[in-house]
C-alpha cells in the first residue's frame, strides 16, 4: 500500500502536524510519500520535507493557485493524483478538515475522520461522543481518504531521511474562490497545538483585562502557549485561535494547565490527552478535577498570581 500524505507548510517549514501524519502512514505498512502544494515557498517546503524519516518521495506542486491553500484547488490536485495511491492522509486540522472531504467526494468515497491509531491495512479507531468512546472502523472503499488526529501518533523525525523530489501538477486555479486575507495572530510563543506547556483560562477570568493580568504573566513564566475554553472565546476574553476542545483544537502537551475552567466534556476533549493536567478551580466538585493529576481548589485570583511570584 503507497500512502500520499499531504504537507501543512508555512513558509517553507513543514508543520508538526505533517510528521505525526507522516508516522501514521508508515503504519499502513508501505512507503510513504509527500505532497507539498503551495506557491513560491513551495520547494523550500518540499526540501525541508525531502528529510523526514520514512519519506521516500516527495512532489512538489508549484502553482498560484496552491499558494493559499484554497481547498477548491487543491482537492482537484490530490484526486488527479489518487490514481498512483492506495490512501492520502492529512492531519485533522482546520485545513486538513476542508481539503479531504472534497477529495472523498471527488473520489467517491467514504472519508475516515480523526482517526487515533491504526488497527490494519483498512482499519482504524477514532473517537466518537467527544471521545467517550472509542469506535473501530473499517474501509471496504478501494481508496482511503484518511484525517489523523495528530496528539496520538507520534512525530516522525525532521531530518535524518533523504527523499527524491519530483514537480507535480494539477488543474491549478478551479475558479471558484479566491484569496482576500489573512487575518491570523501574531505571537511570540509556541503554537498552541506543539506547545509543550498550555496555560488554559475559562469563563471564570471575567474579561479580556483580566484574562491578560492572570494568565499571561503565568505563561510568560513557563514559555508556554496560552489556550482558552469556548466559553471565554465566545466571552470575547481572546480570539478562537486559542479556544482548545471538540470545536477548537486538540492539544495534548507535557503540561496542560486548567485556570477557571469547569471542565465541560466539550473541552476535555480537546485536552484530556495531555501528559500532565493540572487543574485550579474553587469549585471542588468542577468535573475538571476528574481528569486533574494535580487539583487545587483555591481562588484562582489567589492563587494564579501567588504561583506566578514563586516560579
Amino acid at each position: 500500500m503507497t500512502a500520499l500524505v499531504i504537507a501543512e507548510h508555512n513558509g517553507g517549514e513543514i508543520a508538526d502536524a505533517t510528521l505525526a501524519t507522516v508516522t501514521a502512514a508508515a503504519q499502513l505498512g508501505g512507503d510513504v510519500h509527500l505532497l507539498v502544494a503551495g506557491g513560491d515557498d513551495a520547494q523550500g517546503a518540499a526540501d525541508a520535507g525531502a528529510k523526514i524519516a520514512g519519506v521516500a518521495k516527495v512532489l512538489v506542486a508549484k502553482d498560484a493557485a496552491y499558494a493559499h491553500q484554497l481547498p477548491e484547488n487543491v482537492a482537484p490536485l490530490i484526486a488527479g493524483l489518487m490514481a498512483g495511491y492506495d490512501a492520502v492522509l492529512a492531519p485533522a486540522t482546520t485545513t486538513g478538515k476542508n481539503v479531504m472531504p472534497r477529495v472523498a467526494a471527488q473520489l467517491d468515497v467514504m472519508q475516515v475522520s480523526d482517526i487515533i491509531s491504526v488497527e490494519g491495512p483498512k482499519s482504524f479507531t477514532r473517537p466518537i461522543y467527544a471521545g467517550n468512546a472509542i469506535a473501530t472502523v473499517e474501509s471496504g472503499d478501494p481508496k482511503l481518504v484518511i484525517t489523523v488526529r495528530t496528539t496520538a501518533f507520534d512525530k516522525a523525525e525532521a531530518e535524518g531521511g533523504s527523499a527524491s523530489v519530483e514537480d507535480a501538477s494539477g488543474p491549478g486555479d478551479a475558479g471558484l474562490s479566491s484569496f482576500v486575507k489573512l487575518d491570523a495572530v501574531e505571537s511570540e510563543r509556541p503554537e498552541l497545538t506543539s506547545a509543550g506547556i498550555v496555560v488554559s483560562g475559562g469563563r471564570a477570568l471575567k474579561d479580556a483585562e483580566t484574562f491578560e493580568s492572570i494568565i499571561t504573566p503565568l505563561a510568560d513564566k513557563l514559555g508556554a502557549a496560552i489556550g482558552a475554553s469556548r466559553a471565554a472565546v465566545d466571552a470575547g476574553y481572546v480570539p478562537n485561535d486559542y479556544q482548545v476542545g471538540q470545536t477548537g483544537k486538540i492539544v495534548a502537551p507535557e503540561v496542560y494547565i486548567a485556570i477557571g475552567i469547569s471542565g465541560a466534556i466539550q473541552h476535555l476533549a480537546g485536552m484530556k490527552d495531555s501528559k500532565v493536567i493540572i487543574a485550579i478551580n474553587k469549585d471542588p466538585d468542577a468535573p475538571i478535577f476528574q481528569v486533574a493529576d494535580l487539583g487545587l481548589v483555591a481562588d484562582l485570583y489567589t492563587a494564579v498570581p501567588e504561583l506566578t511570584e514563586k516560579l
